[in-house]
């Protein structure tokens, strides 16, 4: 049998590839049937790589604002490189290898024996992340890596860098306008189709029957597909934007009601300070007020009459000072007991939205890049061109949504 063979880049969504939570199109019944190859936390992954390259780096460094404290948010937060990159691979289609058939089951053998060799064909390539999905219409594989290169001459003598990870294995780019990327898709496409081979199944290379086309034309043709799922993807982008920005503005209501609650909290706190002064003021006055002191006895006073008139009305009036003492700080124990609750609770808040926006912040990074490359096309293929193939696209995909929607027959009887 044949089968084509995709290879592309991914959105890079560790959490959607491990699970932690689905989209709409996975079966949740079939989660199970995933192979899971690796799965660690990209920080401890920054750390293992680059700690060594980055205390050889700051010991250089003779003025302290240029040292770095955090790789990893260094890079996060630059524009230079991702991260992290993705690619996914996949053979046949859900209509030739579907996950549900036979064939799909082979994919998935097929995929796990390619993706066993992966790590050591790509030393420059720290996976971290690997998972082979069988809960989607067809079988693939999603490896998020680290790239990086070694006795690098500027910055870290380790550090991130996808064009020398490839060029160091080999993968020079320039040919007839192919980038490193492209070719080192190739060479795993190539690896693939040997593994499918020993399978029985043969690569089914599309594109071949337009040889005849000048290099230009061809090219173009490819680049204009790669316009229309473009497209494709910003279309779902778009609906997902929208999705976060709810989301943000939600996560921004719960903010502002948390600022409220930490005000009431604090003006509660506020009471509590100015009971205790108020009854540090009134325990200086037990010491220092005339009327607070056990009168000296007269001389002519029994020892009856100095027991009833003196020292027994000043006990009551300090047992009754006590009792009042006792009971306010029973109330500002247990105030202070609720406070500590509320502010736990806040804190549990703040965390979980603070997860929100970083989720969101990189979903709208991924976002950005897919607007620089669809401008990129814009400036090479021309404004009017790409939205033509737009247009195109768009009436494409509300042709197959008027397809799948169910026909309706109405019978009529006189």
């Amino acid at each position: 049998m044949e089968r084509t063979i995709s290879g592309m880049m991914g959105k890079g969504s560790v959490n959607h590839n491990a699970r932690a939570f689905s989209a709409k199109n996975v079966d949740k019944e079939r989660s199970r049937d995933n192979v899971e190859f690796c799965h660690s936390d990209i920080k401890e992954v920054y750390h293992t790589l680059f700690d060594e390259a980055l205390e050889r780096y700051n010991a250089k460094q003779k003025r302290s604002d240029r040292k770095i404290s955090d790789y990893y948010e260094k890079i996060r937060r630059g524009k230079q490189e991702k991260l992290f990159y993705e690619v996914i691979f996949q053979i046949g289609n859900k209509d030739d290898m579907n996950v549900q058939s036979n064939e799909g089951q082979l994919a998935k053998e097929i995929l796990s024996k390619f993706m066993e060799q992966f790590q050591k064909r790509n030393p420059n390539l720290f996976v971290f992340s690997s998972h082979l999905h069988m809960d989607e219409q067809t079988p693939h594989i999603h490896i998020d890596f680290v790239p990086f290169i070694r006795n690098s001459k500027r910055g870290l003598d380790t550090r991130v860098s996808l064009k020398g990870a490839l060029s160091e294995q080999g993968f020079k780019g320039g040919a007839r306008g192919m980038t490193e990327w492209n070719e080192w898709i190739e060479a795993e496409k190539q690896e693939l189709s040997k593994v499918m081979g020993r399978h029985g199944v043969q690569w089914k290379q599309l594109g071949t029957h337009n040889k005849h086309l000048s290099v230009l034309d061809f090219e173009k043709q490819e680049r204009q597909k790669e316009v229309a799922e473009l497209e494709q993807t910003i279309f779902g982008s778009k609906e997902e934007l929208s999705d976060i920005l709810h989301r943000q503005i939600e996560a921004g209501r719960e903010t502002e009601q948390i600022r409220k609650e930490g005000e009431a909290i604090r003006q509660e706190l506020n009471k509590m300070v100015q009971s205790k002064e108020v009854m540090e003021r009134n325990i200086h006055t037990y010491d220092e007020d005339a009327k607070w002191q056990l009168a000296e006895q007269g001389a002519l006073m029994s020892a009856k009459n100095y027991r009833d008139k003196k020292a027994l009305p000043l006990v009551e009036k300090l047992k009754e000072v006590v009792k009042n003492l006792t009971i306010k700080c029973v109330q500002l124990t247990e105030q202070g007991r609720k406070l500590t609750a509320k502010v736990d609770g806040q804190q549990v808040q703040i965390s979980r939205l603070t997860d929100k926006v970083m989720e969101q912040s990189n979903i709208i990074d991924r976002l950005q890049e897919k607007a620089t490359d669809l401008g990129s096309l814009e400036r090479h293929l021309g404004r009017e061109q790409v939205q033509s193939i737009v247009e195109r696209s768009k009436a494409l995909e509300q042709a197959e949504r008027a397809k799948k929607r169910p026909k309706h027959t109405f019978e009529m009887s006189r």
